[in-house]
Protein backbone atom coordinates (compact mmCIF):
# COMPACT_ATOMS: atom_id res chain seq x y z
CA UNK A 1 0.00 0.00 0.00
CA UNK A 2 1.43 3.44 -1.20
CA UNK A 3 2.12 5.29 1.93
CA UNK A 4 1.69 8.80 2.64
CA UNK A 5 3.42 10.94 4.85
CA UNK A 6 0.78 13.40 6.76
CA UNK A 7 3.14 15.03 8.71
CA UNK A 8 5.06 16.60 5.75
CA UNK A 9 2.60 18.86 4.03
CA UNK A 10 3.05 21.37 1.43
CA UNK A 11 1.84 24.93 2.25
CA UNK A 12 1.97 27.23 -0.46
CA UNK A 13 -0.80 29.55 -2.05
CA UNK A 14 -0.99 27.89 -5.41
CA UNK A 15 -2.33 24.40 -3.56
CA UNK A 16 -5.57 26.20 -2.48
CA UNK A 17 -6.36 28.80 -5.22
CA UNK A 18 -9.77 28.28 -6.70
CA UNK A 19 -8.48 27.55 -10.33
CA UNK A 20 -6.28 24.76 -8.87
CA UNK A 21 -9.12 23.13 -6.65
CA UNK A 22 -11.20 23.51 -9.72
CA UNK A 23 -8.46 20.73 -11.71
CA UNK A 24 -8.13 18.52 -9.08
CA UNK A 25 -11.75 18.22 -8.83
CA UNK A 26 -11.81 16.58 -11.85
CA UNK A 27 -10.73 13.44 -10.94
CA UNK A 28 -13.31 12.00 -8.80
CA UNK A 29 -12.59 8.79 -7.63
CA UNK A 30 -9.50 8.38 -9.65
CA UNK A 31 -5.57 9.27 -8.51
CA UNK A 32 -4.47 12.24 -9.54
CA UNK A 33 -1.25 13.81 -7.78
CA UNK A 34 1.07 16.75 -7.74
CA UNK A 35 4.38 15.73 -8.60
CA UNK A 36 7.88 16.89 -9.98
CA UNK A 37 8.82 20.79 -9.57
CA UNK A 38 5.86 21.97 -8.02
CA UNK A 39 6.28 19.50 -4.95
CA UNK A 40 9.91 19.96 -4.57
CA UNK A 41 10.08 23.21 -4.53
CA UNK A 42 7.14 23.75 -1.92
CA UNK A 43 8.93 21.05 0.05
CA UNK A 44 11.58 23.47 0.35
CA UNK A 45 9.57 27.03 0.05
CA UNK A 46 11.31 28.16 -3.15
CA UNK A 47 9.44 29.78 -6.09
CA UNK A 48 6.92 27.52 -8.55
CA UNK A 49 6.22 28.15 -11.98
CA UNK A 50 4.82 25.14 -13.22
CA UNK A 51 2.28 22.73 -11.82
CA UNK A 52 1.92 19.13 -12.86
CA UNK A 53 -0.18 16.23 -12.39
CA UNK A 54 0.10 12.59 -12.38
CA UNK A 55 -3.29 10.55 -12.51
CA UNK A 56 -3.97 7.09 -13.36
CA UNK A 57 -6.72 8.27 -15.71
CA UNK A 58 -5.96 7.71 -19.69
CA UNK A 59 -5.39 11.34 -21.37
CA UNK A 60 -8.98 10.60 -23.18
CA UNK A 61 -10.87 10.62 -19.78
CA UNK A 62 -8.75 13.84 -18.87
CA UNK A 63 -9.82 15.25 -21.91
CA UNK A 64 -13.71 14.05 -21.28
CA UNK A 65 -13.66 15.33 -17.72
CA UNK A 66 -12.37 18.73 -18.00
CA UNK A 67 -14.73 19.38 -21.29
CA UNK A 68 -17.93 18.05 -19.15
CA UNK A 69 -16.52 20.67 -16.42
CA UNK A 70 -15.95 23.65 -18.99
CA UNK A 71 -12.56 23.86 -18.87
CA UNK A 72 -10.23 23.77 -22.03
CA UNK A 73 -8.38 21.60 -22.75
CA UNK A 74 -4.95 21.04 -24.69
CA UNK A 75 -3.99 17.34 -26.13
CA UNK A 76 -0.39 18.84 -26.24
CA UNK A 77 1.06 14.68 -25.68
CA UNK A 78 -1.58 12.79 -26.65
CA UNK A 79 0.45 9.62 -27.70
CA UNK A 80 2.43 10.55 -24.70
CA UNK A 81 -0.22 11.01 -21.90
CA UNK A 82 -0.29 14.36 -21.70
CA UNK A 83 -3.15 17.25 -21.72
CA UNK A 84 -2.78 20.90 -20.53
CA UNK A 85 -5.90 21.72 -18.84
CA UNK A 86 -6.07 25.55 -18.35
CA UNK A 87 -8.09 26.74 -15.67
CA UNK A 88 -8.46 30.77 -15.03
CA UNK A 89 -5.72 31.22 -17.51
CA UNK A 90 -3.41 29.09 -16.01
CA UNK A 91 -2.03 25.84 -17.63
CA UNK A 92 -2.22 22.40 -15.74
CA UNK A 93 -0.35 19.61 -17.32
CA UNK A 94 -1.75 16.31 -16.54
CA UNK A 95 -0.28 12.86 -17.27
CA UNK A 96 -1.22 9.34 -17.18
CA UNK A 97 1.17 7.27 -15.19
CA UNK A 98 3.61 5.57 -17.46
CA UNK A 99 6.35 3.38 -17.45
CA UNK A 100 9.41 3.16 -20.43
CA UNK A 101 9.12 0.31 -22.29
CA UNK A 102 11.76 1.36 -25.01
CA UNK A 103 14.51 4.51 -24.67
CA UNK A 104 16.16 6.01 -27.36
CA UNK A 105 17.22 9.79 -26.46
CA UNK A 106 15.40 12.25 -26.11
CA UNK A 107 12.71 9.87 -26.56
CA UNK A 108 11.07 7.16 -25.30
CA UNK A 109 8.53 4.67 -26.15
CA UNK A 110 5.96 4.37 -23.46
CA UNK A 111 3.21 2.43 -22.15
CA UNK A 112 0.34 3.57 -19.72
CA UNK A 113 0.61 2.33 -15.64
CA UNK A 114 -2.10 2.12 -13.27
CA UNK A 115 1.11 2.51 -10.49
CA UNK A 116 2.39 5.43 -9.15
CA UNK A 117 5.92 3.93 -8.79
CA UNK A 118 6.00 2.82 -12.67
CA UNK A 119 5.70 6.54 -12.95
CA UNK A 120 7.79 7.65 -10.40
CA UNK A 121 11.14 4.86 -11.53
CA UNK A 122 11.04 6.45 -15.18
CA UNK A 123 11.81 10.04 -13.66
CA UNK A 124 15.04 11.25 -13.10
CA UNK A 125 16.48 12.57 -9.61
CA UNK A 126 14.92 11.09 -6.14
CA UNK A 127 14.09 14.71 -5.51
CA UNK A 128 11.67 14.85 -8.80
CA UNK A 129 9.65 11.42 -7.40
CA UNK A 130 7.52 13.33 -5.39
CA UNK A 131 3.99 13.70 -5.03
CA UNK A 132 1.32 15.84 -2.69
CA UNK A 133 -2.68 14.99 -3.07
CA UNK A 134 -4.95 17.46 -3.22
CA UNK A 135 -4.33 18.56 0.77
CA UNK A 136 -0.97 18.56 -0.07
CA UNK A 137 0.10 15.50 1.70
CA UNK A 138 3.41 13.96 0.48
CA UNK A 139 3.68 11.05 -1.19
CA UNK A 140 7.03 9.32 -1.74
CA UNK A 141 6.76 5.89 -3.97
CA UNK A 142 11.10 5.72 -4.01
CA UNK A 143 12.14 7.77 -0.34
CA UNK A 144 13.01 10.76 -2.57
CA UNK A 145 12.39 12.90 0.73
CA UNK A 146 15.70 12.10 2.54
CA UNK A 147 17.81 13.50 -0.35
CA UNK A 148 15.71 16.55 -0.96
CA UNK A 149 15.98 17.39 3.19
CA UNK A 150 19.76 16.63 2.63
CA UNK A 151 19.92 18.82 -0.80
CA UNK A 152 21.50 15.89 -2.12
CA UNK A 153 20.91 15.62 -5.97
CA UNK A 154 20.62 11.64 -6.85
CA UNK A 155 19.77 9.62 -9.72
CA UNK A 156 17.26 7.45 -9.53
CA UNK A 157 18.06 3.78 -8.95
CA UNK A 158 21.23 3.25 -11.51
CA UNK A 159 22.51 6.86 -12.55
CA UNK A 160 24.02 5.21 -15.56
CA UNK A 161 21.20 3.48 -16.93
CA UNK A 162 18.97 6.38 -16.39
CA UNK A 163 21.81 8.96 -17.94
CA UNK A 164 22.29 6.35 -20.85
CA UNK A 165 17.70 6.82 -21.31
CA UNK A 166 19.06 10.83 -21.72
CA UNK A 167 22.01 12.36 -22.17
CA UNK A 168 20.39 15.50 -21.09
CA UNK A 169 20.22 13.99 -17.86
CA UNK A 170 23.72 14.99 -17.62
CA UNK A 171 23.44 18.81 -17.70
CA UNK A 172 20.36 18.78 -15.88
CA UNK A 173 22.07 16.83 -12.88
CA UNK A 174 24.91 19.67 -12.65
CA UNK A 175 21.59 22.22 -12.87
CA UNK A 176 19.71 20.77 -9.85
CA UNK A 177 23.27 20.65 -7.87
CA UNK A 178 23.48 24.67 -8.52
CA UNK A 179 20.11 25.16 -7.57
CA UNK A 180 18.88 22.73 -5.05
CA UNK A 181 22.47 20.91 -3.59
CA UNK A 182 24.38 21.20 -0.87
CA UNK A 183 27.63 21.80 -1.66
CA UNK A 184 29.47 21.08 1.50
CA UNK A 185 28.69 17.83 1.13
CA UNK A 186 29.33 17.22 -2.52
CA UNK A 187 28.55 15.63 -5.75
CA UNK A 188 26.89 12.17 -5.48
CA UNK A 189 30.13 10.45 -6.97
CA UNK A 190 27.89 7.67 -8.92
CA UNK A 191 26.36 10.94 -10.81
CA UNK A 192 29.37 12.23 -11.46
CA UNK A 193 30.97 8.78 -12.59
CA UNK A 194 27.95 8.17 -14.90
CA UNK A 195 28.20 11.89 -16.55
CA UNK A 196 31.76 11.12 -17.31
CA UNK A 197 30.92 8.05 -18.86
CA UNK A 198 28.10 9.34 -20.64
CA UNK A 199 30.45 12.76 -22.79
CA UNK A 200 29.56 10.96 -26.21
CA UNK A 201 26.17 11.31 -25.90
CA UNK A 202 25.98 14.98 -25.62
CA UNK A 203 26.97 15.29 -29.41
CA UNK A 204 23.45 13.76 -29.94
CA UNK A 205 21.19 16.36 -27.90
CA UNK A 206 19.97 19.98 -29.37
CA UNK A 207 22.51 22.57 -29.67
CA UNK A 208 19.35 24.78 -27.71
CA UNK A 209 18.82 22.53 -25.43
CA UNK A 210 22.56 22.64 -24.17
CA UNK A 211 22.52 26.23 -24.59
CA UNK A 212 19.17 26.62 -22.19
CA UNK A 213 20.63 24.16 -19.91
CA UNK A 214 23.74 26.07 -19.49
CA UNK A 215 21.78 29.57 -18.80
CA UNK A 216 19.60 28.09 -16.26
CA UNK A 217 22.63 26.58 -14.29
CA UNK A 218 24.06 30.00 -14.97
CA UNK A 219 21.22 31.82 -13.13
CA UNK A 220 21.68 29.89 -9.73
CA UNK A 221 23.33 32.30 -7.15
CA UNK A 222 26.19 29.78 -6.27
CA UNK A 223 27.29 27.63 -9.14
CA UNK A 224 30.76 27.56 -8.44
CA UNK A 225 30.80 23.97 -7.10
CA UNK A 226 28.57 22.20 -9.97
CA UNK A 227 30.73 23.73 -12.69
CA UNK A 228 33.88 22.93 -11.37
CA UNK A 229 32.63 19.49 -11.11
CA UNK A 230 31.21 20.28 -15.06
CA UNK A 231 34.92 20.44 -16.32
CA UNK A 232 36.34 18.33 -13.75
CA UNK A 233 33.90 15.54 -15.82
CA UNK A 234 35.20 16.48 -18.90
CA UNK A 235 31.74 17.63 -19.37
CA UNK A 236 32.25 21.18 -19.96
CA UNK A 237 35.21 21.04 -22.39
CA UNK A 238 33.13 18.79 -24.47
CA UNK A 239 30.23 21.72 -24.30
CA UNK A 240 32.67 24.45 -24.96
CA UNK A 241 36.16 23.31 -26.20
CA UNK A 242 38.61 25.25 -24.23
CA UNK A 243 36.46 26.73 -21.41
CA UNK A 244 37.97 27.05 -18.29
CA UNK A 245 36.28 27.94 -14.91
CA UNK A 246 39.19 29.48 -13.10
CA UNK A 247 38.10 32.88 -14.04
CA UNK A 248 34.60 31.93 -13.66
CA UNK A 249 35.26 30.93 -9.90
CA UNK A 250 36.96 34.51 -9.54
CA UNK A 251 33.81 36.26 -10.96
CA UNK A 252 31.31 34.82 -8.65
CA UNK A 253 33.26 36.35 -6.04
CA UNK A 254 33.65 39.66 -7.39
CA UNK A 255 30.94 40.06 -9.87
CA UNK A 256 27.89 43.26 -8.79
CA UNK A 257 24.61 40.88 -9.67
CA UNK A 258 23.91 37.56 -11.43
CA UNK A 259 24.49 37.57 -15.02
CA UNK A 260 24.35 34.36 -16.54
CA UNK A 261 25.95 35.88 -20.07
CA UNK A 262 28.75 37.34 -17.69
CA UNK A 263 29.36 34.08 -16.20
CA UNK A 264 29.50 32.38 -19.53
CA UNK A 265 31.95 35.05 -21.03
CA UNK A 266 34.17 34.40 -18.07
CA UNK A 267 34.43 30.76 -18.84
CA UNK A 268 36.44 31.52 -21.65
CA UNK A 269 36.35 28.71 -24.66
CA UNK A 270 35.74 28.47 -28.44
CA UNK A 271 32.42 27.98 -30.30
CA UNK A 272 30.22 29.57 -28.08
CA UNK A 273 27.78 30.48 -30.50
CA UNK A 274 27.98 27.11 -32.58
CA UNK A 275 27.95 24.54 -29.09
CA UNK A 276 24.98 26.72 -26.84
CA UNK A 277 22.76 27.82 -30.25
CA UNK A 278 21.71 30.82 -27.17
CA UNK A 279 18.90 33.19 -28.84
CA UNK A 280 19.78 36.30 -30.95
CA UNK A 281 19.70 38.80 -28.01
CA UNK A 282 21.52 36.32 -25.76
CA UNK A 283 24.69 36.10 -28.16
CA UNK A 284 24.26 39.93 -28.77
CA UNK A 285 24.68 40.59 -24.90
CA UNK A 286 27.70 37.69 -24.75
CA UNK A 287 29.78 39.41 -28.06
CA UNK A 288 29.41 43.16 -26.34
CA UNK A 289 30.20 42.09 -23.13
CA UNK A 290 33.22 39.94 -24.43
CA UNK A 291 34.32 42.75 -26.75
CA UNK A 292 34.06 45.34 -24.17
CA UNK A 293 35.88 43.45 -21.49
CA UNK A 294 38.89 43.32 -24.84
CA UNK A 295 38.50 46.59 -25.40
CA UNK A 296 40.21 50.20 -23.72
CA UNK A 297 36.85 51.59 -23.34
CA UNK A 298 36.22 53.19 -20.12
CA UNK A 299 33.88 51.45 -17.69
CA UNK A 300 31.63 55.23 -18.11
CA UNK A 301 32.02 54.72 -21.77
CA UNK A 302 30.56 51.25 -21.52
CA UNK A 303 27.88 52.79 -19.00
CA UNK A 304 26.84 55.60 -21.21
CA UNK A 305 26.48 53.32 -24.23
CA UNK A 306 24.60 50.47 -23.47
CA UNK A 307 23.56 50.72 -19.70
CA UNK A 308 24.48 50.56 -16.31
CA UNK A 309 23.61 46.24 -16.40
CA UNK A 310 25.99 46.12 -19.31
CA UNK A 311 28.97 48.15 -17.37
CA UNK A 312 28.45 45.86 -14.63
CA UNK A 313 28.74 43.05 -16.08
CA UNK A 314 31.86 44.11 -18.15
CA UNK A 315 33.53 45.47 -14.63
CA UNK A 316 32.98 42.01 -12.94
CA UNK A 317 34.49 40.18 -15.90
CA UNK A 318 37.51 42.46 -16.06
CA UNK A 319 38.07 42.37 -12.77
CA UNK A 320 38.26 38.49 -12.69
CA UNK A 321 40.58 38.05 -15.25
CA UNK A 322 42.68 40.54 -13.62
CA UNK A 323 41.76 38.20 -10.17
CA UNK A 324 40.75 41.51 -7.71
CA UNK A 325 37.52 42.85 -6.87
CA UNK A 326 35.95 45.61 -9.25
CA UNK A 327 37.24 48.98 -7.33
CA UNK A 328 35.30 51.80 -6.09
CA UNK A 329 36.93 54.17 -8.88
CA UNK A 330 34.93 51.24 -11.21
CA UNK A 331 31.85 51.68 -9.56
CA UNK A 332 32.06 55.39 -10.03
CA UNK A 333 33.05 55.38 -13.31
CA UNK A 334 29.86 53.45 -13.79
CA UNK A 335 27.48 55.54 -12.38
CA UNK A 336 28.83 58.67 -13.97
CA UNK A 337 28.81 56.81 -17.35
CA UNK A 338 24.93 56.40 -16.29
CA UNK A 339 23.99 59.82 -15.66
CA UNK A 340 25.80 61.60 -18.09
CA UNK A 341 24.06 62.80 -21.13
CA UNK A 342 25.48 63.90 -24.53
CA UNK A 343 24.98 68.15 -24.22
CA UNK A 344 25.55 68.62 -28.13
CA UNK A 345 22.40 68.27 -30.78
CA UNK A 346 22.25 67.86 -34.37
CA UNK A 347 20.22 71.81 -33.98
CA UNK A 348 24.11 72.78 -32.45
CA UNK A 349 25.31 72.30 -35.48
CA UNK A 350 23.37 73.68 -38.06
CA UNK A 351 23.03 74.89 -40.74
CA UNK A 352 26.76 74.98 -40.94
CA UNK A 353 26.53 71.03 -41.51
CA UNK A 354 24.29 69.11 -42.94
CA UNK A 355 23.81 65.31 -44.27
CA UNK A 356 26.54 63.07 -43.72
CA UNK A 357 28.47 65.51 -42.61
CA UNK A 358 26.60 66.53 -39.65
CA UNK A 359 26.54 62.98 -38.22
CA UNK A 360 30.28 62.96 -38.49
CA UNK A 361 30.23 65.91 -37.06
CA UNK A 362 28.16 64.55 -34.11
CA UNK A 363 30.33 61.69 -33.76
CA UNK A 364 33.28 63.64 -33.48
CA UNK A 365 32.34 65.89 -30.98
CA UNK A 366 31.28 62.88 -29.02
CA UNK A 367 34.32 61.32 -28.98
CA UNK A 368 36.18 64.53 -27.97
CA UNK A 369 33.63 64.97 -25.20
CA UNK A 370 34.06 60.80 -24.21
CA UNK A 371 37.81 61.29 -24.36
CA UNK A 372 37.57 64.48 -22.05
CA UNK A 373 35.62 62.36 -19.30
CA UNK A 374 32.73 63.35 -20.22
CA UNK A 375 32.47 66.51 -18.23
CA UNK A 376 32.52 69.32 -20.96
CA UNK A 377 29.47 71.37 -21.45
CA UNK A 378 28.39 72.06 -25.09
CA UNK A 379 29.87 75.60 -25.14
CA UNK A 380 33.34 74.24 -24.27
CA UNK A 381 32.57 71.47 -26.61
CA UNK A 382 31.39 73.53 -29.38
CA UNK A 383 34.73 75.52 -29.21
CA UNK A 384 36.94 72.48 -29.21
CA UNK A 385 35.59 71.64 -32.34
CA UNK A 386 35.33 74.58 -33.85
CA UNK A 387 39.12 75.23 -33.40
CA UNK A 388 40.20 71.68 -34.42
CA UNK A 389 37.65 72.16 -36.91
CA UNK A 390 39.54 74.88 -38.39
CA UNK A 391 42.57 73.09 -38.49
CA UNK A 392 41.18 70.33 -40.62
Amino acid sequence: MLKAFEMTKIKADWLTRENTRAVMALFGGAEAFFVGGCVRNGLIDAPVSDIDIATNLLPEQVLDRAERAGLKAIPTGLEHGTITVVSEGEPFEITTYRKDIETHGRHATVQFSDKIEDDAARRDFTMNALYADKNGTLVDPLHGLPDLRARRVRFIHDAHERVREDYLRILRFFRFHAWYGDDSAGLDSEALAACADGLDGLAGISKERVGSEMIKLLKAKEPSMAVAAMAQTGVLQTLIPGADPRFFLVLIDVELGIDPIARLVALGGRDVEKGLRLSRDQMRRYTKIKDFVESPASLAEVAYREGEDMARAVAGCRAAFFEHPVSAAALEEIDHGSAVRFPVSAQDLMPEFQGGALGQALRRIERLWISGGMTDGKTDLLELFRKEHGND
